[in-house]
């Protein structure tokens, strides 16, 4: 299964623009995730030396750009509308066709970028651009009971909380509980 068509020169709101990754763009995320590796720490799995050299993010964006090839995902760089600097991610992944027409939703944004409503910017075109374009029911998107900040970032995109699964996911070397939530496309 192919995925839909991205546009070439990405998403734009009014101060971002969202871009599908490539290999390209190995050296700008590594020194992104350089950058915020102690501020995503909390947040992530835990990584490896390994993880923050080149040859491993060109590895992981070459799987990315595999996986939006096969309709598996959608990885988008958030960058500055002007500046073209990065300014965080967002991924919907495990794009499940079907009767169930789901994905889940991630994201990160860095810690000099915080506060400012970008994600809220970003994230309200990147749903609007799966639902409309990938035709999906449902996006999921989990967070730590203790990260306050998504859980009112996803109450604010319309997200609703759908339960807590405990021990869901080994975050920073920890199995941690998340709060469940997802969002659901009225179009279809």
């Amino acid at each position: 299964m192919n995925s839909p068509a991205f546009p070439a020169d990405g998403l734009m709101t009014e101060r971002v623009r969202l871009c599908a990754i490539t290999r390209a763009d190995a050296e700008a995320v590594l020194a992104f995730q350089i950058e915020n590796r102690a501020h995503l720490q909390p947040w992530e799995p835990l990584r490896t030396p390994e993880f923050f050299t080149l040859p491993a993010a060109e590895q992981r964006l070459a799987l990315m750009e595999q996986q939006m090839t096969d309709g598996a995902a959608l990885h988008l760089l958030l960058r500055g509308r002007i500046t073209g600097a990065i300014l965080g991610e967002c991924n919907f992944t495990n794009i499940v066709r079907g009767p169930f027409q789901a994905c889940f939703m991630g994201f990160s944004i860095g810690s000099r970028y915080e506060g400012r409503g970008l994600m809220s910017e970003a994230l309200s075109a990147a749903i609007e651009h799966v639902f409309s374009q990938y035709r999906l029911h449902r996006i999921m998107a989990n967070h730590r009971p203790e990260n306050l900040r998504s859980g009112k970032l996803l109450a604010k995109l319309g997200f609703e909380r759908e339960g807590l699964a405990r021990a869901y996911l080994k975050i920073n070397g920890e199995w941690a509980d998340h709060v469940l939530t997802s969002r659901i496309n009225p179009r279809v």
